[in-house]
């Protein structure tokens, strides 16, 4: 051997080594100290030491460990940027608190990407995937121990990308630990380039009882070995406790307990009453059915509870007295309530009750023995030597209330009290806040989150200790679970109640009291002797552990380290591995049963009983890898679709594709029907030709029109009818196909010329600004036609007794031509240019019969003169506007020399008379100033006519989205003006009328050449499948379009179809897959995520039409858009990539409105959600086939392979049916069916318990397949037969009967539960209780909504099902044929019941009110209580249950109960809520008035409060108390549109109080109106002034008026505003300013 000079130390890898770090140098000491990191010597001493070699830092609590670390960690990670090199530091910290408090300090102190991860963070689920992500994302990572080293024995990580490992706590490294695992299996095992290593702690050694300096070697040697590391504890100790300060150790001594004849009576009463109750759960026991394991466990399990309540009673009794024995009693009968619902189930709750009544017993033998008044007996000034002697309380707990009592009155002292028992912290804490010379004091305890029954939970332990550290708590008892590294630092006291039993636990308890001049108080029983020499022996052995630390020979740890590898690598490795070669991924025999859990874990039913071997369950879980079961990163193979998009190129979000939150921006497909090559043609063209006519129940007549296109239509398409909703009446068009027609050059020019006159006459401009210049649009040089939307409309001429069909009105069209080249001569375009024209064209035009120019009864035109009597119903143009009339009649005693009207277009005030007005405006002299005026009716926009305002079409029942209020007949608009300004068009008036339906039947009938469009595409791999365009049309049509057909039924229909489909080919396919993978494969198959990204890959996101249609962005070929949306997304095409950059989750995105390019923002699931209302269009046009066929298309795999239903009925003829043929044959009676195969149904009605008796299988993967089937039978039976109902109430109809509520109580009324074969008592119980409960007369349906059926029965009728279907070879005819009468009545709309809390929820929307919500969990158990604020009363009802949904259902029910025992519950159909309705009352200043109806509110003009009813405390503001009430303090309002309605009905909510109500009075003015003041003025025709009423409940009625404002969205937000300082000045609120 050389000498030890030659020896390389293996722990001295210095950071130079691993290229990583640099010595410490001043730079890196500046960064330090700019982060307010100020280290000690003795800290850059082991700081240096570090960097050199592995090391194990042994310092004392508080002494700047965490220092050190984060000191090493900056340094590192500044050298690891300088070098480009990604590595990772990983701090190991042994408990969660210690990882919030870890990470919070790393994360302040460097400017490094931090991360913390604990299994409540979810990291068992995460994969690979995600754990690359997260190691490449952070450069520190801080985790509990059991995290990092179930990733690497998942291989999800390596040490390989780890530079630096910082364990905290490392004591903690021995026995099973998993600091103890990761050394051993993976840093000394698996890898060369190791990480580098520091440990913290204050005590390397723990063990129970002396530790000797020997003892102290060996344990410092094991741990410098397994850490690869070597101790260093700094011999600085003058500098270390003056930077430290320690606790001052103080002993504090109370009385043994003495001899207490009554303590030993009691303690024989309850020792009686344990026998007594133990005996009579024994003979529960014995008259338990025994075939019934299950029942045999319970009964053991209430044993050993029962025992272990006695023993904690007992100890509570004997050392800690009376008063804390009373307490535990309480604790253990909580405990119990928890564990109710389990309990319950039991033999009839017996054994609950027995369990009950033995802690009631001892309750009330307890209480006996204490006086009336111990509530007030630990009062002011109590007797401690009485309350001894008699044994309420110990002398020790006397001793703890004294050192509680010397603490004063100081409300800001910190002390923290050490004990062993959770039961012991538990009881102090109640005993100190029943004690009332200590009330000043908060007061709580901390326990570890484990399987007691009162220990906290995590999150309660975070809040815990939170408020301790803040001071809100004073005196916190505390198991050891906060006795290492919690930082308190106003800590004061530390009292050990009882004696540590460890160095370690003495050393770290101890270090809690960090301030300074704190106490270290130790508890000790005088004359224990015992006690002395254990306290003694931790004092030494923290003596023996310092010296040893301090005075280790590194060189000989470095022999001895370098001796024990080569000897003890056997202990290193862990025999008993099972490695996984393709992954590295690894399960040892002590983690195999973890394993085993979790993997049982995803089976479905019950769970299976684990092995007690280890060894065997490794066995296990290799068979689990080899059969696939377990991946090769040996995890339970998971079937849930993957949440990430659904492209690649798509950005990560919160919310996946298909979810609501998610936007995409979509492109549009082009309508190839409407493409046209004609424009240009010499030699004309044959067109498709399809008559349009409108008919109306009313007098008036609409003008038929011809469409002409250059492609065929589709039968369905080019045969349609429309149904048009106008204000007053319902106009229905019928679109018919008449063959073709030829138009020649001329012809097509012509029919040009009056498309674009109309259109744009109409709906657009005829005059336009190009190059700031106004020009007439026929001479723009503007081409208006676009051969991808390219077709005529044109008039047709009313023919009476001709032979011919139909002809185009080409006399009609030839006017419009006339028309058009006199505008191009003498249209209006500015005085200069046009006036004298248009003079000498008027004075030298002919009379049209020769009679005098000034005759009464000739009218001159601009383009032609007339007779008087003919001006009725002409159609005419205005020569300077281009605006298109029709003339009403001439106006007697009327001329341009008339006074200017007042509700013209112009102030009263400005123009004396209407040739003033156009001499002034427009610089027009008229020629004819005494011929009279004529009234005409003016042109407007075109309406959305597809939308049944007035509910009046054929609807199916469809409720409208959005505005859905009752349309109002505006008042008619008519202006007068001089004859000569007007060209005449020879056209009727018929064929005006009609343009104004144009738009709204050519939307809908190129939304049908779209659907049409997408049914060639998908017939190319469906060629014999023809479903109707409508069909299509409604599954691509969703509900935001507010018209009579949407997607929503189809939806349904088709969710139900794919289902059913995805289920039948799983269970078909994969013979050998239990229910819980077949579940999760149809979870993935189905789920939104998946259909988003088959819907996309198809392109059928162009296809769906998603906002109301918007008739003036709709444009006429010819016409020019005065409405554009120019596209500001970025892309040149129509249709859009699918890329990260066009998916936002931002709410103000608006969806469905498209721009100029066709792109438009689309919800995610509104993809999804078309892909199954294709399906399900596809099943109802033709059948299971046509929608497998649609699926092929989608490229779903989801063949039916009639082979394959053979295999499943050849494997289900197998089984064994001989034992149970009776049975079976009975079943088969009530089924009304016999079975070809009696092993389906044997299958089918036999539960998994059953293999446990040997049965080789169970009904779960037919009750898979059934679910499926009865779901898509009723769905289409609710679908065929309810097609007028809302499809909201569709829904409820299908939700109402297909659960397992509905299918439980088939099973029950029919008997089947009887047939269920099974093996436990706990189902048998369950069962019985429930058919039970249905039997009983007094049990309403409502009533059992909110009653837990068995799961078991639903699944037997499901079963069944599937069975059924199997045996018939997939006939669900015949399957519908048996269960239509077994599941019967089936729900009806006239019968729907909905769930007590969902009717609660929407009568309470319906009228107003606020319902509140508090739900509380004590065990297994939820309490619900629920609120409703009425506007003179306060209802308050609570419910229980083992889940909220059923807790808050029961406190519904009886919510609902009170409201219709009050006479007040109403259930109004949402469409008969209150709106806010407009009637038109006349003004005395001419303005038409729009007020509401309803309560006629007095107001004076300048009044804007009214108070009805007044409250006392609203009538006197001066006596307001503040202080004594709570005042609601509201946050800034915001003043942008809707914010000051949102603060008050965030208002209203948070109070409940009822929704305010808006009653809105409209004024409309010809002229313009100066609307509001300051930021706020506007200018316009219309006014809206809202005056808003709020009901506050027991106090008063408060109604205030709003400011006038330009649209009633904002006077609604005036009158809230209002109400709001109305609410502060009456000092009901506080309002926060900005």
């Amino acid at each position: 051997m050389g000498s030890s000079q030659n020896v390389k130390n293996p722990l001295k890898r210095s950071f130079e080594s691993m290229n990583s770090m640099a010595r410490i140098t001043s730079e890196a000491m500046d960064v330090v100290k700019n982060q307010s990191l100020m280290p000690t010597s003795y800290q850059v001493e082991i700081f240096e030491v570090a960097k050199r070699r592995n090391t194990i830092a042994v310092l004392d609590s508080g002494a700047g460990k965490t220092m050190i670390a984060v000191m090493m960690i900056k340094e590192l990670g500044q050298s690891l940027r300088l070098n480009g090199e990604k590595k990772l530091i990983i701090f190991l910290a042994p408990s969660v608190h210690l990882v919030h408090q870890q990470y919070e300090v790393i994360k302040c102190h460097t400017e490094l990407e931090v991360e913390e991860l604990f299994g409540a963070k979810g990291v068992d689920d995460w994969h690979k995937e995600t754990w690359e992500k997260a190691i490449n994302a952070h450069d520190v990572m801080v985790m509990t121990p059991q995290i990092l080293l179930d990733a690497l024995r998942k291989a999800f990580m390596s040490l390989d990308v780890v530079c630096l490992m910082i364990l905290d706590e490392c004591h903690h490294a021995t026995g099973n630990h998993p600091y103890t695992k990761i050394m051993k299996d993976f840093y000394h095992d698996k890898f060369r380039n190791k990480p580098k290593i520091f440990g913290m702690t204050a005590s390397p050694v723990i063990r129970k009882g002396v530790t000797s300096t020997i003892v102290s070697g060996r344990r410092i040697s094991e741990l410098e070995s397994l850490l690869d590391s070597q101790i260093y504890a700094t011999e600085n100790r003058a500098e270390l406790e003056e930077s430290v300060p320690s606790a001052k150790d103080v002993r504090r001594f109370y009385d043994p307990p003495s001899s207490n004849l009554e303590l030993e009576t009691l303690e024989a009463e309850i020792e009686h009453l344990r026998e007594k109750f133990d005996a009579a759960l024994l003979d529960l026991q014995c008259s338990l059915p025994c075939q019934y394991k299950d029942i045999n466990d319970k009964a053991v399990m209430f044993q050993k509870r029962l025992s272990s309540d006695y023993a904690t009673i007992l100890w509570c009794l004997d050392n800690l007295g009376l008063i804390c024995a009373y307490e535990a009693i309480k604790i253990c009968i909580e405990a119990a309530s928890n564990v109710k619902e389990e309990c319950e189930a039991f033999s009839s709750e017996k054994a609950s009750l027995q369990y009950n009544y033995f802690l009631e017993e001892v309750l009330s033998t307890i209480l006996k023995s204490l006086p009336q008044d111990h509530e007030k007996l630990l009062g002011v000034g109590y007797n401690s030597s009485a309350t001894i002697c008699r044994g309420y309380i110990s002398s020790k707990v006397c001793e703890l209330l004294e050192i509680f009592r010397s603490f004063g009155k100081d409300t800001k002292v910190s002390c923290l009290i050490f004990v062993e028992r959770t039961i012991t912290a538990k009881v102090l804490e109640q005993l100190i806040k029943r004690t009332a010379c200590l009330s000043h004091f908060g007061v709580a305890y901390m326990t570890g989150n484990n399987s007691l029954v009162d220990a906290l939970a995590p999150k309660a332990q975070k809040e815990t200790l939170e408020s301790f550290r803040v001071g809100e708590v004073n005196l916190l008892f505390s198991t050891d679970v906060i006795e290492e590294g919690i930082h308190v630092p106003d800590c004061k006291f530390v009292v050990r109640f009882d004696l540590p039993k460890t160095v370690h636990s003495y050393v770290q308890s101890r270090g809690r009291a960090c301030q300074l001049g704190s106490q270290f108080i130790v508890m000790l029983e005088r004359g224990n002797i015992r006690q002395m020499d254990d306290l003694f022996n931790l004092i030494r052995s923290e003596f023996s552990m310092n010296n040893t630390a301090v005075s280790r020979d590194p060189d000989a740890c470095v022999k001895k380290s370098c001796l024990m590898k080569e000897k003890d690598t056997y202990l290193m490795k862990e025999k008993n591995t099972y490695v996984v070669e393709a992954t590295g991924a690894s399960v040892a025999a002590d983690s195999s049963v973890s394993l085993l859990q979790r993997y049982c874990d995803k089976l479905p039913g019950d769970k299976n009983t684990l092995l007690s071997k280890q060894l065997v369950c490794l066995e296990a879980c290799k068979k689990l890898h080899q059969m696939g079961a377990l991946s090769d990163h040996l995890l339970p193979i998971s079937e849930k679709p993957s949440q990430s998009s659904s492209h690649p190129n798509c950005k990560a979000l919160a919310s996946g594709a298909g979810t609501t939150k998610r936007k995409e921006l979509h492109g549009t497909t082009c309508i190839r029907a409407l493409s046209g090559t004609w424009g240009d043609k010499l030699d004309g063209f044959v067109f498709y030709v399809y008559k349009i006519d409108f008919s109306c129940k009313t007098e008036q007549l609409y003008s038929s029109f011809v469409l002409l296109l250059e492609s065929k239509l589709d039968d369905d398409v080019g045969k349609t009818e429309v149904d048009l909703y106008l204000i007053s009446k319902f106009v229905k068009s019928t679109v018919s196909a008449c063959g073709q027609i030829h138009l020649d050059a001329e012809q097509v020019a012509k029919a040009k010329c009056f498309q674009e006159l109309f259109f744009n006459g109409l709906f657009g401009k005829l005059f336009i600004k190009l190059s700031g210049e106004r020009k007439f649009l026929f001479q723009a040089q503007e081409t208006l036609w676009d051969p991808s939307n390219m077709y005529l409309l044109l008039p047709v001429e009313l023919l009476i007794n001709c032979s011919e069909p139909w002809r185009i009105n080409w006399g009609g069209i030839e006017s419009c031509v006339s028309v058009v080249e006199f505008f191009k001569k003498h249209a209006w375009i500015s005085a200069e240019r046009s006036e004298s024209n248009r003079k000498n064209m008027l004075v030298h035009r002919p009379d049209p019969d020769g009679s005098d120019a000034e005759s009464t009864n000739i009218i001159h035109l601009a383009n032609t003169s007339i007779s008087l009597n003919n001006l009725k119903d002409m159609v005419v143009v205005a020569i300077h506007t281009g605006r298109i009339y029709s003339i009403m009649a001439a106006v007697d005693n009327t001329s341009a020399e008339s006074p200017f009207d007042a509700n013209s277009d112009a102030e009263p005030s400005s123009y004396s008379s209407y040739a003033d007005y156009f001499n002034k405006k427009y610089g027009i002299v008229l020629v004819h100033p005494q011929q009279p005026l004529v009234l005409l009716k003016q042109s407007h926009s075109s309406h959305n006519l597809l939308v049944d305002f007035r509910n009046e079409g054929t609807s199916r029942g469809k409720k409208l989205h959005g505005d859905s209020r009752m349309a109002v007949e505006k008042p008619r608009c008519y202006a007068h003006m001089p004859p000569e300004l007007l060209a005449s068009i020879d056209v009727s008036h018929d064929v005006l009328r009609s343009f104004y339906l144009l738009p709204s039947i050519m939307y809908r009938l190129e939304s049908l050449m779209l659907a049409s469009q997408l049914r060639e595409e998908i017939a190319l791999n469906s060629q014999n499948i023809h479903i109707a365009s409508s069909l299509i049309l409604e599954a691509l049509t969703t509900v935001k379009c507010n018209e009579s057909l949407s997607m929503e039924r189809l939806e349904l229909l088709g969710d139900s179809v794919l289902k059913y489909v995805m289920s039948c080919y799983l269970f078909l396919k994969h013979p050998k897959k239990h229910e819980g993978q077949l579940s999760a494969q149809r979870s993935r198959a189905v789920c939104n995520s998946t259909l988003h990204k088959l819907g996309t890959d198809c392109k059928l996101q162009n296809y769906i039409r998603d906002s109301p249609f918007e008739p003036r962005r709709w444009t006429a070929p010819g016409q020019h858009s005065i409405w554009p949306n120019h596209c500001e997304h970025g892309v040149d095409t129509i249709e859009v990539p699918l890329d990260g950059k066009f998916i936002t989750e931002d709410t103000k995105v608006v969806v469905g409105k498209c721009c100029d390019r066709g792109h438009r923002w689309i919800g995610s699931k509104t993809i999804s959600d078309c892909v199954e209302a294709l399906i399900g269009a596809y099943y109802v046009g033709g059948g299971l086939g046509a929608a497998i066929g649609l699926m092929k298309w989608l490229r779903i795999d989801a063949e039916l392979e009639p082979a394959l239903v053979g295999e499943a009925i050849k494997v289900a003829s197998l089984h064994s049916y001989d034992p149970k043929a009776k049975d079976i044959g009975i079943l088969e009676m009530k089924l009304g069916y016999e079975f070809r195969v009696k092993g389906l149904l044997l299958e089918a009605i036999t539960h998994a318990t059953e293999q446990e008796q040997d049965a080789s299988f169970c009904y779960q993967r037919l009750e898979f397949l059934g679910d499926s089937v009865l779901d898509i039978l009723i769905t289409w039976h609710l679908y065929q037969n309810h097609s007028d109902i809302d499809p909201g109430e569709l829904t409820d109809l299908r939700s109402a009967s297909v659960n397992n509520d509905s299918f439980a109580l088939a099973a029950v009324r029919q008997k089947l539960h009887l047939h269920l074969q099974h093996c436990s008592g706990f189902l048998e119980d369950q069962i019985s209780a429930y058919a039970k409960s249905v039997s009983d007369p007094c049990n309403s349906t409502k009533s059992l909504q909110v009653t837990k059926a068995p799961k078991v029965l639903g699944d037997l009728v499901e079963s069944i099902a599937g069975a059924i279907l199997i045996d018939t070879k997939l006939n669900l005819d015949e399957v519908w044929r048996i269960f239509k009468p077994l599941l019967s009545p089936i729900v009806t709309p006239d019968k729907l019941e909905l769930p007590p809390l969902r009717e609660l929820i929407e009568w309470c929307d319906s009228v107003g009110y606020f319902l509140k919500q508090i739900c509380t969990t004590k065990g297994d158990l939820v309490k619900a209580e629920l609120i409703l604020q009425l506007e003179d009363n306060q209802l308050v009802k609570e419910g229980c249950g083992p889940n909220r949904k059923i807790a808050k259902g029961q406190a519904a029910l009886l919510l609902l109960k009170d409201l219709e025992e009050r006479g007040i519950l109403s259930k109004r159909p949402k469409e008969e809520k209150d709106d806010v309705s407009c009637t038109s009352l006349p003004s005395s200043d001419g303005i038409c008035c729009l007020k509401n109806e309803g309560t006629d509110l007095k107001f004076n003009k300048k009044q804007k409060i009214i108070q009805v009813n007044p409250g006392p405390e609203s009538g006197d503001p001066q006596g307001f108390d503040s202080d004594r009430l709570n005042i609601p303090v509201l946050p800034p309002i915001d003043m942008k549109k809707g914010g000051p309605r949102s603060s008050l009905f965030a208002l209203c909510k948070r109070l409940q109080w009822p929704m305010p109500t808006f009653h809105t009075t409209e004024r409309k003015s010809r002229s313009q109106m100066v609307i509001g003041e300051g930021s706020e003025q506007r200018t316009g025709f219309n006014s809206f002034e809202s005056d808003i009423t709020l009901i506050i409940p027991n106090s008063a009625t408060i109604v205030v008026k709003g400011d006038q404002r330009a649209d009633k969205k904002s006077s609604f937000d005036s009158a809230a505003l209002t109400m709001l300082y109305e609410l502060q000045q009456q000092k009901r609120i506080v309002i926060r300013a900005q």
